[in-house]
């Protein structure tokens, strides 16, 4: 069953686009299920496919070499991620595990490329919330380096 316009606008790439436009999309998501732990992807692997976090939590991790796993971030209900992969086709440069069992909306770039190129609407919607959502990353990202040498006494 496909999910509908309305349970798409629950994630901040697709809340402001008005549902007509919206439509499209929703044949190209695919629900897929992750047991808790589960590697939903490994950091360097092909980035062919973006998540919505539909239900549970989903925990992205970089592994480093003599420490282990060290998570970069928890995300909740109505988080995405992967969504790099939309814009590249770059490797991934972390590893998502699913946190709790979860459901994630999955949206693969070919499918989702073809209606951006087709869809003028749908393509400023969307790429005008994967810059807003961009430009949050790294503001934040900043914002953590900034604290690390600061911590470690500066630069």
């Amino acid at each position: 069953m496909p999910v509908t316009p309305e349970e798409l606008k629950r994630f901040g790439i697709f809340s402001q686009i008005p549902s007509e436009i919206l439509m499209p999309v929703t044949n190209l998501v695919r629900v897929v299920n992750f047991e808790q732990q589960s590697v939903i992807f490994n950091e360097g692997s092909v980035g062919d496919r973006m998540y919505l976090v539909d239900k549970g939590q989903v925990r992205i991790s970089k592994f480093i070499s003599g420490i282990g796993e060290e998570a970069l971030s928890i995300l909740n209900e109505g988080s995405y991620f992967g969504e790099m992969s939309l814009i590249d086709a770059f490797p991934r440069s972390a590893t998502a595990i699913a946190h709790t069992d979860c459901t994630l909306f999955e949206i693969y770039r070919e499918d989702f490329v073809d209606i951006l190129q087709s869809d003028r609407d749908l393509a400023y919607f969307v790429m005008w919330a994967l810059l807003k959502t961009l430009s949050q990353r790294l503001r934040e990202t900043n914002d953590k380096i900034k604290a690390f040498f600061a911590m470690a006494g500066g630069f």
